[in-house]
């Protein structure tokens, strides 16, 4: 065969064997991707002046990774063409393809098959064509054809074409004459149409979503994604919302080697019920340097304080009372970190005085470092300048410094952490009151002792370990009169198992809360030894006091209990399918509601992926009372119910719910969801009504209902199964 053919083909022979219908092992790479590797049961050759050779009892043809297949073969070195008969089968990386018979090219690379069948990898694509060719870049030309994604004996929907070109290295298909039929039925017609097979992106018209709300009508957005280049993308979207009028919606979205970013602009020009230009902005972008270095821009920016609430179609999108505005640089290395930034905030909620809102940074420096000694000893410094400014009220800048020295020391099951530093501020103001200090300043000291235990011992099944930590921390901070300081971003935070081991009950630098406390905690906890993933874990925790605590935020008193209020939390995981999250804080003090500051529960029943029920209670003393129930469950083959109920029993209210239907086949799904909830921060309702029609492995039509189910019902996957 060699001494006749110039191209790089060899042939071996081998006993008599037959083509395996099950997919093909993993090819070792051939040394020369352009040699042909022929193997043969049985093989003639005639010589002469017209050469030719018949291939029987199995033959095998291999060129780099892609193989080929049949019963018998000829062998046509005039033609350079090796035919392929009964039984043919080839498959590459991408593409397996039946056949009666097919002509191989081994010069170009192409292959024609005759009435054959396909499917490709990575998905259920799969079709048949009167005619399929096939060439060495993956690139597919099938002529009368028809294709879909259901499995074999289950053509719910089924794309016929005069022709079907796929690229399956770029993952997209092109039909010119297509029908789309579902159950039989054409529902669509195209003389042409480009689809995805893969992963891969591509420009043009996204499908549609349709849907209706009581604020803004019914609504159509029709998004058209314009793939730029492999690492730049964009997507122009019109909104119709028949009630305000077009909006348009764009995004844009980069990366390269060290920046990613994404840039958003909402636009609706003269809204018809409020009779203004909407619009939003928002710019995310990242760059990474190197050497720990690190730049992020965060911007937006909406046109009016109601934005969200009229065009957010969310209740957690209409609770939003401030936009983030900053630039910062940081640097992080194994033991110092800085962060650079400037910092400002839009506030859209009316309800918010001036004097309330937030205090710009312009700008902010944060450094934060810690070394070992040789001594064992461990030396650490935090420290900040920043300049607040707002339009009203004091501003100025403030500079913190806390130099600290600790020793730790640990060994098999304890450790121990004595510690003390130095919380100094200082600070240059204006727009101060008449008599008060424009450089104030503060130097508190403070000193710590932060220990704890681990005991372990095998529970009662072998397999698992329990553990026991004790955990003590006392602190001592002593009383430095801080009235005269301004206070521009520290808050007194809730207490909570974070909180508990904190030295200061502050969270910011205006304030260091003077004290001498005991905080302790013990946390159970049980172990599989195998995978060491934590089945149960418990903890409670408390923080006595020894004397009042004199400094306060302007507007509270001074804090005179002996001890705050008790902090559990217990997680079980013990059962396969059952998760149960529960959190309480109670104290001693008398109320409506008894001792109780602060309770959360949450209970998830999951025996299946399709079969999900979420349980959830909220309390917050003075604050909000809830209920929340939600999930997903088969009702019948094929048809899931999915459902959310959130009700304040403070306000006597249903903050949102909604009930859908879905169905699921093998190569499609339907969702229909009804829904009603609170879309503005005055209680007011509006209702939606979506449905969403998806074609696996094509396309979804209709409203984005998926999304919706996936952010209500915890542990819900849009993925259809």
């Amino acid at each position: 065969m060699n001494a006749v053919a110039a191209e790089p083909l060899s042939c071996q022979t081998s006993p008599e064997r037959r083509l395996s219908t099950d997919p093909f092992l993993p090819l070792t790479p051939l040394a020369n991707p352009e040699t042909i590797l022929l193997e043969a049961g049985n093989f003639e050759a005639q010589l002469g002046d017209l050469p030719t050779a018949v291939m029987s009892g199995g033959v095998l043809l291999r060129r780099d990774d892609k193989l080929a297949g049949a019963d018998t073969a000829r062998y046509d070195p005039v033609q350079k063409a090796i035919y392929l008969k009964g039984s043919v089968r080839y498959e590459d990386p991408g593409t397996q393809v039946l056949s009666d018979s097919a002509e191989f090219a081994y010069v170009t690379g192409r292959i024609r098959f005759e009435g054959a069948e396909l499917s490709l990898a990575g998905n259920n694509s799969r079709g048949a064509a009167d005619a399929i060719e096939i060439n060495q870049n993956g690139f597919l030309t099938l002529d009368g054809v028809e294709y879909t994604t259901c499995p074999p004996g289950s053509e719910d929907w089924l794309m016929q074409g005069k022709s079907i070109e796929l690229d399956t290295k770029r993952g997209v298909g092109t039909a010119k004459g297509m029908k789309l039929k579902f159950k039989g039925v054409p529902i669509l017609y195209s003389p042409y149409l480009s689809f995805p097979i893969g992963d891969a992106r591509k420009s043009g018209v996204l499908t549609p979503e349709i849907g209706s709300s009581g604020r803004s009508g019914n609504e159509i957005r029709v998004p058209w994604y314009w793939n730029i280049a492999p690492n730049y993308d964009a997507t122009i979207t019109p909104r119709l919302l028949t009630s305000r009028g077009l909006q348009i919606a764009t995004e844009f979205r980069y990366l390269t080697a060290r920046n990613d970013g994404l840039v958003s602009a909402d636009y609706l020009p003269n809204d018809d019920i409020v009779g203004e230009t909407r619009y939003q902005f928002h710019y995310q972008h990242r760059t990474l340097f190197g050497d720990g270095w690190r730049n992020q821009i965060d911007l937006t920016d909406v046109s009016d304080s109601q934005y969200y609430e009229d065009l957010g179609g969310s209740l957690s999108a209409s609770s939003i009372t401030h936009l983030n505005r900053s630039v910062r640089f940081d640097y992080f290395s194994p033991n110092f970190s800085m962060l650079a930034q400037v910092q400002d905030y839009q506030t859209i909620d009316d309800a918010i005085l001036p004097d309330e809102q937030p205090y710009r940074r312009a700008p902010q420096v944060l450094v934060n470092g810690r070394w070992k000694t040789p001594f064992g000893l461990r030396f650490g410094i935090s420290g900040e300048v920043v300049n607040f400014d707002r339009d009203v009220g004091v501003t100025g800048w403030r500079v913190n410094a806390v130099p600290r020295i600790d020793l730790p020391i640990s060994g098999p099951g304890w450790f121990i952490t004595p510690g003390i530093e130095l919380n100094y501020a200082r600070y240059d103001l204006k727009n101060t009151l008449p008599g008060d200090s424009t450089a104030p300043s503060r130097s508190v000291p403070v000193s710590s002792l932060d220990m704890g235990l681990i005991f372990e011992r095998a529970a009662s099944n072998s397999s698992r370990i329990q553990t026991i930590e004790p955990r003590l921390l006392y602190v001592s901070i002593p009383f430095r009169d801080q009235d005269g300081l301004p206070v521009f971003d520290t808050i007194s935070p809730d207490i909570n198992l974070v909180q508990l081991y904190r030295k200061n009950r502050y969270l910011g630098a205006d304030r260091i809360g003077d004290t001498e406390q005991i905080s302790f905690g013990i946390t159970s906890r049980i172990l599989d030894v195998s995978t060491g993933r934590e089945m149960m874990s418990a903890t409670i925790g408390q923080t006595r006091y020894h004397g009042d605590r004199l400094v306060t935020l302007p507007g509270t008193n001074v804090a005179t209990s002996e001890t705050s209020d008790y902090i559990a939390r217990i997680r079980f995981l013990l059962f396969r399918n059952v998760n149960f999250d529960f959190g309480h804080q109670w104290g001693s003090g008398a109320s409506d509601t008894g001792d109780t500051t602060k309770s959360e529960a949450r209970l998830q029943y999951r025996p299946a992926n399709s079969k999900i029920l979420n349980l959830a209670y909220r309390f917050r003393r003075d604050s909000l009372e809830q209920g929340d129930v939600s999930g997903s469950w088969p009702v019948a083959t094929h048809w899931n119910v999915v459902g959310r109920y959130n009700y304040s029993f403070r306000d006597d209210a249903v903050l949102e719910q909604f009930l859908g239907l879905e169905y699921e086949s093998c190569c499609w799904g339907l969702r229909l969801v009804s829904r009603r909830y609170i879309s503005t921060r005055d209680g007011t309702l509006d209702t939606s009504f979506g449905l969403q029609f998806i074609l696996k492995g094509v396309a979804s039509v209709g409203t984005a209902a998926d999304k919706l189910l996936e952010r209500g019902i915890l542990g819900y996957s849009a993925d259809l199964r």
